[in-house]
């Protein structure tokens, strides 16, 4: 899965794919930007270019990004391989980039935002994708917010972090009780990237002191 950071620049690539393709790839300053931003992100970020390179170096792990130096360019720039990595075509990742961008959203909020990367004119053009990307396991629904009535929809590509999906947990019968087989395996999996992002953040680092 996906850490918050990786999300973030993940949607952003996407974006500004969709909404400005003649800067697109983009460098690493213009990738820490894009995930800055004060519009259309929940929640505003202050992340460090160093941060924003670990990340895409997480992506480019995952099979969801990759590097690219465009000819006549010294600058490195930064591309997303959603595309090929999760089989989805435009439409159906703009759905997926707001929902990294902003969580979890009811469909009439998400057809509104989405229209801005891709033509969505009703909510009859918006849910299909919905469907599909639900059938997929890349989405899935929620229960409504408290004091609605109208579901929602999150991505599936990080830890959801709603209310109404938490697990509660059981209950301890001594601070030396065990943990549960699946905290043990989450933190097993935190290890393992917490290790592959330092080892991301010292490569960048070099390459910056060079």
């Amino acid at each position: 899965r996906l850490i918050d950071i990786e999300a973030r620049v993940l949607g952003v690539l996407i974006e500004k794919s969709l909404t400005t393709p003649d800067n697109y790839p983009l460098s690493l300053n213009a990738a820490a930007a894009g995930c800055n931003q004060k519009s259309n992100r929940d929640p505003v970020t202050a992340y460090a270019e160093a941060e924003v390179a670990v990340a895409l170096g997480g992506l480019t792990q995952k099979g969801l990004g990759g590097r690219v130096l465009l000819a006549g360019s010294r600058v490195e720039k930064f591309r997303h391989t959603a595309h090929e990595t999760l089989g989805l075509d435009d439409a159906h990742l703009a759905v997926l980039a707001e929902l990294l961008m902003r969580g979890p959203q009811p469909p009439g909020e998400l057809r509104a935002r989405v229209h801005r990367m891709a033509p969505t004119a009703s909510l009859g053009e918006l849910v299909p994708r919905l469907e599909r990307l639900t059938e997929r396991g890349i989405v899935r629904r929620l229960a409504p917010a408290p004091g609605s009535r109208t579901e929602r929809f999150e991505q599936t590509l990080t830890e959801s972090r709603d209310l109404a999906t938490a697990t509660t947990p059981a209950p301890v019968s001594s601070p030396e009780a065990a943990p549960s087989e699946s905290m043990e395996r989450r933190v097993a999996r935190l290890e393992t990237e917490l290790r592959d992002l330092r080892n991301e953040f010292d490569r960048w680092v070099s390459r910056l002191g060079d």
